[in-house]
């Protein structure tokens, strides 16, 4: 029976006075009730714009009726026709701005909830059956490289298994996951999930090698020698930005890599393991997209007691996800808009004190489209603090760029292809994700990853 409501089926959260203390989930997702309700909501257009707006084009439509139908299991293989992340995916990417942004309901109200419907489904597949990807292999006993365990990197790596391929992951770190496991808060994004949705690759025999740096343990020769005939590059963007105020050396200042990693990595959250953090009572971070949000959730469930956003342009213009911030402002996190630090000062120990500002205006639309900033005059003022952490973007490691002179890369560090493929300019190197376009989202990596993975199977067929 069709769902006329003009709204989506309310997601239920935790309570967010228990969120301060916990970093368990705040979105708790769907039951089947409301999933089939919402569900119903979909119209089911043959014209499927919502397939054509996703990076991945899952088939979203007929996932949908599925769930309507409660072939549970079966909707959740339809998602993984195109994607191998969907309970990821249904946590994290902005729908909003892509396959749920053209849905058809849209117009009268909200957009069917795709995201959370593909969260569902996976999560019920992942509660109800055993894990495994559930596709047929016909080896060819080619092998292909793949640099980086990120979504890029693992996207990559499922398409070509799917052809035939013999996969080995390059991953720098002890763990695979890239950005999902040292960038994403367990309380947006748990890595219980992310583990079970790579393990699935690795049951159907992709190789992993961890703690392996390429650029530094091994080079991208070295991979030819040993016999793979491509390689694909899916390193993210790891290298953090800062604003270079003075000040910026002080103890107490973070980036948001560094900060969420000791956070999510390296487990600070949790009083079993000894992570060096420091913590701070009043927190400042600078920036204003979903890694600012993250960052000062965290903080906020560190202990501190107050935790501050500082945006230059106003809440109109924030970059983060809309859900985040609301969920940001349910916790009490404090924004301080039409702000600028222009200073970090510090106390006579060499740590934090405050950090001076001051007050903008919008003027004109910049080349972004946004309305520009412009300082307004005699506005300086201090804001106490402890911590500052740096949320204002990152930009591709340059460890294999360096290591690789036909590679080439742009003023901003990022690798150029010389198409959609994702063919650098390197012969028989293909990369996508961050590592190519700067930091975006997860579900375009994924897209990217999938496009240079048919690209390289036809290049070896």
């Amino acid at each position: 029976m069709k769902n006329l409501s003009l709204e989506k089926t309310k997601m239920p959260l935790l309570d967010s006075e228990k969120r301060q203390n916990t970093f368990c989930e705040v979105a708790l997702g769907y039951n089947l009730e409301d999933a089939v309700l919402e569900a119903n909501r979909c119209l089911e257009c043959k014209h499927k714009p919502c397939v054509d707006a996703c990076p991945v084009h899952i088939d979203i439509p007929s996932f949908i009726h599925e769930i309507k139908e409660e072939n549970l299991e079966k909707a959740y293989q339809i998602i993984l026709n195109e994607s191998m992340l969907p309970a990821v995916c249904g946590r994290v990417c902005p729908q909003e701005n892509q396959c749920e942004k053209v849905c058809v309901r849209g117009i009268k109200g909200e957009s069917v909830a795709i995201g959370r419907l593909e969260r569902f489904a996976a999560d019920y597949h992942y509660e109800h059956s055993e894990l495994g990807c559930g596709f047929e292999i016909n080896r060819n006993h080619k092998k292909v490289a793949i640099v980086g365990s990120g979504p890029a990197g693992l996207s990559c790596a499922c398409q070509l298994l799917k052809l035939g391929y013999d996969i080995t992951i390059f991953e720098a770190l002890h763990m695979p996951g890239g950005v999902l496991v040292y960038g994403i808060p367990e309380f947006r994004l748990p890595k219980a999930i992310v583990e079970k949705e790579i393990q699935q690759l690795m049951i159907h025999g992709v190789k992993l090698k961890t703690n392996t740096v390429i650029g530094k343990t091994l080079y991208l020769e070295d991979l030819f020698a040993d016999g793979y005939k491509a390689i694909f590059i899916g390193t993210g963007a790891g290298l953090p930005q800062f604003l270079n105020l003075p000040g910026e050396t002080l103890n107490g200042v973070y980036s948001a890599n560094e900060f969420l990693t000791r956070v999510n990595l390296m487990k600070a959250y949790d009083l079993t393991y000894d992570t060096p953090i420091y913590k701070g009572q009043i927190v400042s971070v600078v920036g204003g997209g979903n890694v600012a949000m993250d960052a000062a959730r965290a903080a906020l469930r560190l202990g501190a007691k107050e935790v501050h956003i500082i945006y230059r342009r106003s809440m109109e213009e924030l970059p983060a996800r809309k859900e985040e911030i609301e969920h940001a402002k349910e916790e009490n996190i404090v924004f301080d808009i039409l702000t600028n630090p222009v200073e970090i000062l510090g106390n006579e120990t060499g740590f934090v004190r405050s950090v001076k500002c001051m007050k903008m205006e919008l003027g004109q639309p910049d080349q972004s489209g946004r309305r520009r900033p412009i300082p307004i005059e005699d506005s300086l003022f201090e804001m106490k603090t402890d911590v500052v952490i740096i949320a204002v973007g990152t930009t591709p490691n340059p460890l294999i760029s360096q290591t690789s002179s036909d590679l080439k890369t742009n003023e901003k560090g990022c690798i150029i292809t010389k198409d959609d493929s994702g063919l650098t300019t390197k012969a028989h190197v293909y990369a996508g994700g961050d590592t190519v376009t700067g930091a975006a989202t997860v579900i375009e990596a994924m897209g990217a990853g999938k496009k240079s993975a048919l690209a390289i199977h036809k290049l070896l067929s």
